[in-house]
């Protein structure tokens, strides 16, 4: 069995730190735990309980077993339980992941539903499209046929391409199936390829570097709050950030941290990379003590902020796609009218 693909969704992975910390917290022993959470477990929940049961009775650590799923349990989770697991305090640890994925899994929900109304546009076209080539266009391709009528370019062109798609259905059909495969495998392998390609898009940019600023500053209040020193915990949530200017900061950050220098001057070392918002925010928690709550208020800050310019972009996305949708569909139409408008004054002429 191949553990490293094996990935839980959000629903699961919440599902499963949720039930380990009510174990832990009723003074249930582990592997009684584990085994009694087995017998109703599927999937791949059950794949996870079942190399941990392993594990434990072989006198292994439980972030051993998470270790061997890094689709589910990132480095940063990992860390959480080594660390917890070696700070006798594992019950409130797994709570706080447990808070942290429920708080992503809203967070990528916003984004998700900011991208409802767009896909749906871009069906609602595909399917125009799809019943203008095998019903609309054979129709009148067989009325101009009959006709001795000048046919536009626009209209030349989608009478090949309907023609073309009708002939050879079951080959477009198996291309476009293969097509959609090869991008579900893309996205699937190579997920943090595809998001550094899509955060240097212009309009998506600005918005994709608050998205890993939230993560970065979630995960390191998450590290430091569970007692981890500050140049592991920089070292762990580095790995979350896509944006390659945001990453390089960070890096020369981490390097300034190991001289013995503060964080926040590292951030301030490049201008327009990291908000001075946040910098600010960051300085304060350095100079009382409390970087921890400080990364917590910068998540809060930077949650809204995204939540705000995702409003902003689906209102302006909205009119946008509703515009360019109509324009396609009606230029459409009009390939297919103008001609009949041609074939129309031909008889009247007669």
């Amino acid at each position: 069995m191949n553990l490293s693909s094996v990935r839980l969704s959000s629903s699961e992975k919440i599902e499963f730190l949720s039930n380990m910390h009510t174990m832990l917290k009723a003074g249930i022993p582990i592997l009684n735990g584990v085994e009694s959470l087995l017998e109703d477990s599927k999937g791949n929940i059950k794949k996870v309980l079942t190399v941990l049961r392993e594990d434990l009775v072989a006198g292994r650590r439980i972030y051993v077993s998470l270790a061997k799923f890094p689709e589910s349990f990132d480095k940063v989770t990992v860390n959480l339980v080594k660390a917890s697991e070696e700070a006798g305090t594992l019950e409130t640890t797994l709570s706080d992941i447990k808070k942290n994925t429920q708080a992503e899994n809203e967070f990528s929900d916003k984004v998700k539903s900011a991208l409802t109304y767009p896909m749906f546009v871009f069906g609602v076209f595909v399917v125009v499209m799809v019943v203008m080539l095998f019903v609309v266009m054979p129709k009148i391709t067989q009325v101009f046929s009959r006709l001795h009528v000048d046919i536009p370019l626009p209209t030349k062109i989608l009478m090949f391409v309907s023609a073309f798609v009708i002939k050879n259905t079951l080959y477009v059909a198996v291309g476009l199936m293969l097509f959609t495969f090869i991008l579900y495998l893309f996205y699937t392998k190579k997920r943090r390829l595809l998001f550094s390609i899509l955060a240097r898009l212009p309009l998506v940019s600005v918005l994709y570097k608050k998205i890993d600023i939230v993560r970065f500053s979630r995960s390191l209040g998450l590290l430091l709050n569970s007692g981890i020193p500050i140049v592991n915990a920089l070292e762990l949530s580095v790995d979350v950030v896509t944006r390659h200017d945001l990453k390089n900061l960070l890096e020369n950050s981490k390097t300034m941290v190991y001289a013995g220098k503060e964080f926040s001057s590292g951030l301030r070392a490049k201008k327009g990379v990291m908000p001075t918002l946040v910098i600010k925010l960051i300085e304060l928690g350095e100079s009382s003590g409390s970087l921890d709550k400080a990364m917590n208020d910068v998540t809060e800050y930077m949650d809204y902020e995204v939540s705000k310019n995702l409003k902003t972009l689906t209102t302006l996305l909205e009119p946008v796609m509703l515009v360019l949708v109509g324009v396609l569909v009606g230029g459409i139409m009009m390939s297919i009218i103008s001609p009949m408008y041609s074939m129309i004054g031909q008889v009247s002429n007669r």
